[in-house]
């Protein structure tokens, strides 16, 4: 394998600027394979593993930049190197200009006494240092570095408190500040609602359930994923509720979280009878007796959450989208006897849980008993196992990779893969849009979903595939042109993730087994 490496001495560039680089240094003429990221360890671990680690990169610090191009047959790397050279420094700000850089976080907040926010993206070896620089220079901060120790993590969140300030993360993916969306978010309108959210897709889902009911936005806060853990106790969300309590354009609030820790869940829901708002609280698997008890209203799903806080804010109220089940029947009277098992191909992990919970159609208990098997969230080993649910965007596929959200070749190969499997009735995906996500997940899609079909058909069977785009009018692309193109390729389309595991139950309803 012809490998062509270039390695820029003491060249930091921040993560969420490099998976986009990466993700179109790979879709240039003569690329076979890119690979552009900081020389950290873990990225020459990921370069070894794929056979590309040189000595010249081996030898290469955490500080440094490395360039790996492995050419197209016929194609010359040389030429391709000044190519992803430009990628890099065609960085100018969105209005034009050109871009203002400064060396440090304090010069930076000095240069501009207005700014109240930073958003910390570097390697997570170096990025509680950075937060605690922003938070020492009065900056709210939103972490989207991840892999940061939890003790760093509750250290800043407590500096943070103590300052009155936001400490959004460690790995918070997703959050809209006075109508600003902030790495990956969507276009929605501005509105009376604010969400507060451990999980940036399930926010993300939630808020575009609100645009889509005439709803709005006010803020949407995020935490972390770990923030409702028992080691951090819920810091950022108290904080965060407290906050939506006193803004003026916030008249109800939306929690969303997977399950809490049983102690954290207590201190979060105390807080609920204080914040002088209705506060909807969406945890997936969650009590509604302990909610309700506490004054909130509860939530079963995401699209239950969006549904009950545009009621709250006086819309009228709206339904959730009939069951096609002409339809259902058709996909059942196409699949073969055997064909008995959903395989789930997911970029959000919080959708890939409410479809997976929607499937089985799961009480708490159940839901429970799920959570200690984890394997069944990420996959199994062996693909014959049954319902298999996998959340690409998970440490196990992102460890030296750009998100699914931004390169999805990963789950590409897997739903290629999926599609050899006589069991498999149906895969279902999600599409998520919007800021910071690849600019055509539809597109890059369907070659792979054609590919697929075309095996299951040469074998005799059908595949259906379901599909959710996550997603609103007002982003780029839109929903509605993603959408079609899906439908043009005989997709099922559902309207939330939660109507995606329904349907999947249904035309399987006789193999579930919760």
């Amino acid at each position: 394998m012809s490998v062509t490496a270039v390695i820029k001495k003491n060249s930091y560039f921040d993560s969420v600027s490099l998976m986009s680089i990466s993700t179109k240094a790979n879709g240039l003429d003569g690329v076979g394979q890119a690979f552009v990221a900081m020389a950290t360890e873990m990225n020459k671990g990921v370069l070894q593993n794929l056979g590309l680690l040189t000595p010249e990169l081996a030898e290469a610090g955490n500080g440094d930049l490395m360039i790996v191009v492995v050419p197209a047959p016929g194609a010359d790397a040389e030429a391709v190197i000044p190519q992803i050279e430009e990628l890099l420094t065609r960085r100018a700000p969105a209005g034009g200009g050109a871009a203002i850089s400064y060396r440090t976080i304090a010069a930076a907040a000095q240069a501009d006494p207005g700014a109240n926010l930073a958003i910390i993206a570097v390697n997570g070896a170096y990025a509680a240092r950075e937060a605690r620089k922003a938070l020492d220079n009065g900056l709210n901060v939103m972490m989207f570095s991840d892999n940061v120790p939890v003790e760093e993590e509750i250290a800043l969140k407590a500096l943070a408190h103590g300052k009155g300030l936001l400490m959004m993360g460690p790995d918070c993916g997703t959050a809209i500040i006075n109508n600003v969306a902030l790495c990956f978010g969507n276009a929605v309108r501005p509105g009376p609602v604010g969400i507060v959210a451990a999980s940036g897709t399930g926010s993300q889902e939630v808020s575009v359930r609100i645009h889509a009911l005439g709803g709005g936005i006010s803020q949407l806060i995020g935490t972390g994923g770990r923030d409702l853990s028992a080691e951090v106790g819920g810091v950022m969300m108290i904080d965060g509720i407290r906050a939506l309590a006193a803004d003026p354009k916030t008249e109800a609030i939306v929690l969303v979280s997977k399950p809490p820790a049983p102690e954290v869940e207590k201190k979060v829901l105390a807080e609920i009878a204080g914040a002088g708002k209705p506060v909807v609280v969406y945890f997936i698997g969650g009590s509604e007796e302990a909610v309700t008890t506490a004054g909130g209203t509860f939530a079963a799903s995401s699209l239950d959450a969006a549904l009950a806080a545009v009621r709250l804010t006086g819309l009228p109220s709206a339904q959730a989208p009939a069951t096609d089940t002409a339809h259902i029947e058709s996909v059942r009277a196409r699949l073969t006897p055997e064909q008995t098992n959903i395989r789930g191909l997911f970029c959000g992990g919080t959708l890939c849980d409410e479809s997976m919970y929607a499937l089985l159609n799961a009480g708490e208990e159940v839901w429970s008993n799920i959570q200690k098997d984890p394997e069944f969230v990420l996959g199994a080993a062996d693909p014959s196992r049954g319902h298999t649910f996998l959340d690409f965007g998970d440490d196990e596929f992102t460890n030296g990779r750009p998100h699914p959200m931004i390169d999805p070749s990963n789950r590409l190969a897997r739903l290629v893969e999926e599609a050899k499997d006589p069991s498999v009735a149906a895969i279902v995906m999600d599409f998520v849009l919007g800021f910071g996500a690849h600019e055509d997940p539809v597109g890059v899609t369907l070659p792979a979903i054609t590919e697929a079909r075309k095996i299951a058909a040469d074998a005799g069977r059908h595949l259906e595939i379901v599909a959710y785009v996550l997603g609103t009018d007002r982003d780029t692309p839109g929903l509605a042109a993603q959408t079609a193109a899906l439908v043009a390729a005989g997709v099922t389309i559902t309207t939330s993730s939660t109507a995606t595991g329904e349907f999947a139950r249904a035309i399987v309803r006789e193999g579930i087994k919760a």
